[in-house]
């Protein structure tokens, strides 16, 4: 099946994913069409598609399935729509796109994931490979789809991967895995935390003696799913130090390797709070064990300063500090994004409900106090789990959220947006919620402020 000439193929969701698969078929001689339940004006890559590839808008044609020599599954599609299903039951092939493009791919991958600080880690380990003279593609979950990487003169490909790109490998080999950190998330897809372990513990599934882990020490389930990968490991550790790999002490990464120490100094970085330090110690593991020097990884972190809708400073404004963190869509990657902030807080929160339990977040709440805004289809269920704590304020939409913590903030307090939810009820994707926050918080008139008294 890797000579895909002549090949009826049909793919499965037609974003960015499913379009750059159905383009690298199409170019590997496969008789190719597309197909998605949603219409033509509802899909915003279409004009990216070759002309050449048969669409299916609208709805799904049983031919298409009862015909394909092969099913190629965008992420977003889960596996059990009943024309998948009987299509696998005939001994139809399912691939996803990542399992597609590593077909045609020689250059080794290093692949990240986990819950939270995948594309923060992503880029920074795209970042000290090219700063180490790499031709490097950095992609996957977090934006360019690895088959746009196909036919292209790469020494690595960095990849983010999200658990449902990790659902439809089958033959996918990192050379280098590495995986941040399990909490719970996407609970609205998977019948329970175990089954979205699973999924993300398939990273590991090919892997052999000759390729590396990078692992979160001080993450039980993380450590519970590569048991008995025979690859070789690299550990990182916020909370101890390590005989071999990378810890955190006193504002200080130790690096352990092969008989070799050395202390890096966290003032350095522009990247801020632990969960950063985390991210930097993963990409530093990853690159040291790809041959990178230490100083030029380094030097590599130091320079990184963040990417956007991950914790960015907006704006200040009349002594209030306004961060955009849309990227936060699950309560994990919330507590983590809250606990880094001292002062009065309005936390803006709300979205398309994941299924996650929002009572993790009580102690932090109990703690912070933080005034709270809350909009979308999420809202009610937030309100519920979290009145007895905070404060909180409604809106219906982002602009009117943006207004009513201009309200409530005093002087020398934070807005965060970490909305611990999913984008889909209002917009088209965390970026453009990142985007609309940003805009609203801009368009805040300076000269009209009037600061809340501290609570």
């Amino acid at each position: 099946m890797d000579d895909l000439k002549g090949k009826r193929v049909l793919v499965v969701g037609g974003g960015s994913s499913g379009v750059a698969a159905a383009n690298l078929c199409l170019r590997r001689g496969a008789c190719v069409s597309l197909t998605d339940c949603r219409t033509a004006a509802e899909l915003f890559h279409l004009d990216q598609l070759l002309p050449e590839v048969g669409r299916d808008l609208g709805g799904h044609s049983a031919a298409l399935f009862a015909g394909a020599d092969l099913l190629v599954l965008s992420p977003g599609v889960p596996q059990d729509l009943p024309l998948i299903r009987q299509a696998v039951a005939r001994g139809v092939p399912l691939w996803g796109e990542v399992e597609l493009a590593s077909r045609f791919l020689t250059a080794p991958i290093l692949a990240v994931s986990g819950t939270n600080g995948k594309s923060t880690t992503t880029c920074l380990l795209g970042a000290m490979l090219t700063a180490a003279g790499k031709r490097v593609f950095v992609g996957g979950n977090l934006g360019t789809p690895l088959c746009a990487a196909v036919d292209q003169p790469w020494d690595a490909l960095v990849v983010e991967l999200s658990s449902f790109q990790l659902e439809t490998i089958v033959r996918f080999r990192p050379a280098i895995s590495v995986l941040l950190n399990i909490s719970p998330d996407h609970l609205d897809r998977y019948a329970d935390m175990a089954a979205y372990c699973t999924a993300k513990g398939r990273l590991f599934l090919n892997q052999g003696p000759d390729s590396v882990l990078v692992l979160n020490a001080d993450d039980a389930a993380v450590l519970d799913l590569a048991d008995g990968c025979p690859a070789r490991r690299w550990l990182f550790s916020l909370q101890r130090p390590l005989a071999q790999g990378l810890s955190y002490a006193a504002g200080r990464i130790e690096v352990r390797w092969d008989g070799q120490q050395l202390f890096l100094d966290t003032d350095q970085l522009q990247l801020r709070g632990l969960h950063n330090v985390e991210n930097v110690m993963a990409a530093l593991a990853a690159a040291l064990a790809f041959g990178v020097a230490p100083a030029t990884a380094w030097q590599a972190a130091c320079a990184f300063r963040g990417l956007p809708h991950r914790m960015e400073l907006v704006r200040q404004l009349a002594g209030v500090r306004w961060y955009n963190d849309s990227k936060g869509t699950n309560i994990g990657s919330v507590l983590k994004s809250l606990a880094g902030l001292s002062g009065p807080i309005t936390l803006i929160a709300g979205g398309k409900d994941k299924g996650g339990d929002y009572g993790l977040l009580r102690p932090l709440l109990a703690q912070k106090r933080p005034q709270l805004v809350l909009l979308g289809a999420a809202a009610e269920r937030m309100a519920q789990s979290w009145s007895d704590l905070c404060a909180i304020e409604r809106a219906t939409s982002l602009e009117q959220a943006v207004h009513l913590a201009w309200r409530l903030t005093p002087a020398g307090g934070s807005v965060l947006l970490s909305p611990g939810c999913s984008s889909f009820d209002m917009f088209r994707s965390f970026e453009e919620r990142g985007e609309r926050f940003v805009a609203a918080v801009e368009a805040l008139p300076e000269q009209d402020y009037e600061p809340a008294t501290d609570r």
